[in-house]
């Protein structure tokens, strides 16, 4: 089996990037009214425009910034696009304009100059090999997780060392914030309604956003591994984190092998008789990278390593768990379960702190499949014009 004869999608080309011309009338507005959105009148004191916000169901119970006229034009003027340019279509066909991810992001207190990582972010999840219906509507807690390359993480301030998963002061809260708020407000996942998760997640309020550290890898870029140099991001639907310690092994293989078969515990969504397949998505932390990347410095050997280890034994399934998985062909001529098709599907980037020999494990929600967009560089109207 292989993911690619499943989603045949995968194989499409990477977008082209055109150079961008600022084309905005500015904060104080013009003749013509670019903002399609419906004005509501409320009060916009923080404590009053959050309850307005909640009744309106908008909010996700933390403060927002009243989106005003004069804040989103500012962050439309900011940039250098037209606020009616759908970027994507999002669940039940709805159009994502550049006007929606602006309010949403002047809300969640995103800064003006991270819109090409949102824009890319948001065409990410809108493709439809993410399968964002499922994510939004599925019992399961999923959210999207987000690794940055590219300058774009300097430039923005994106963590990538201690404490880059959450925590760490900067704009990563807040955009990926503004992209939940998205996908409430104009994807319409609502827990309880469009949405059955379960349980939910922490990740829901903010997801994650984090760099590779590209700078303490052994590695290519994990983006222009996949098809997309420079500025990058990709989209991984994740149904949280999990950490993985090992002070003890001395060799990269006695890592992997850790690192493998602590993704595959039998009860995550790789092993489920009702998910088809499955990529992972795994982080090693810079210490673990040079280790592993002097005694593999092919990525692929990472891969297959991580791919070999994280799978178990049908036999230590219980019988009807085996038989459906053994009727859907999953198990192999060796006797094992794979938690991904092949090794390809098991993706490696590094990023997290230097104390420590960690790595990061996220686990998939199931056929929502990672998507890797290029992020645009702006390119001011006066330089546009003068080449």
């Amino acid at each position: 089996m292989t993911i690619e004869l499943i989603r045949p999608g995968a194989h499409r080309a990477a977008p082209v990037l055109k150079p961008l011309v600022s084309r905005d009338c500015g904060p104080e507005g013009c003749e013509i009214d670019w903002l399609a959105s419906r004005r509501h009148e409320a009060e916009l004191d923080i404590e009053s425009f959050g309850r307005f916000a909640m009744a309106q169901g908008w909010g996700d119970g933390l403060p927002l910034v009243p989106p005003t006229d004069a804040r989103v034009r500012t962050f439309l003027s900011s940039n250098d696009r037209y606020p009616d340019e759908v970027v994507g279509t999002l669940p039940g066909n709805v159009p994502c304009t550049v006007e929606k991810i602006v309010i949403n992001a002047v809300m969640a207190g995103a800064p003006a100059e991270s819109l090409e990582l949102l824009i890319a972010m948001i065409a990410s999840i809108a493709d439809p090999d993410f399968e964002l219906y499922g994510v939004n509507a599925t019992t399961a807690p999923v959210y999207p997780a987000f690794v940055v390359n590219g300058p774009v993480r300097h430039a923005l301030d994106i963590p990538m060392s201690y404490g880059c998963l959450g925590g760490v002061p900067g704009i990563s809260a807040a955009v990926g914030r503004a992209v939940r708020l998205i996908m409430r407000n104009v994807a319409g996942q609502t827990a309880g309604g469009t949405s059955q998760t379960t349980f939910g997640s922490p990740g829901r309020i903010a997801g994650i956003v984090t760099g590779e550290w590209e700078e303490k890898s052994p590695w290519a870029p994990l983006a222009e591994r996949r098809g997309v140099a420079g500025d990058a991001v990709t989209s991984f639907g994740t149904m949280g984190t999990m950490n993985v310690l090992d002070t003890t092994s001395h060799s990269a293989s006695d890592f992997l092998e850790m690192v493998g078969k602590s993704y595959a515990y039998v009860g995550c969504n790789n092993f489920s008789g009702a998910v088809p397949f499955g990529e992972a998505l795994i982080a090693l932390n810079p210490i673990c990278a040079e280790i592993v990347g002097r005694e593999m410095p092919d990525i692929e050997a990472v891969q297959e390593t991580l791919w070999k280890y994280a799978s178990v034994d049908a036999r230590y399934l219980n019988r009807h768990h085996r038989d459906q998985l053994d009727g859907q062909g999953r198990i192999r001529s060796d006797g094992r379960v794979y938690a991904a098709p092949e090794p390809k599907d098991v993706l490696v980037f590094v990023a997290g702190g230097l104390g420590g020999l960690h790595a990061a494990c996220f686990h998939t929600f199931g056929t929502s499949l990672s998507q890797t967009k290029p992020v645009a560089s702006v390119q001011s109207a006066a330089h546009s014009a003068a080449a």
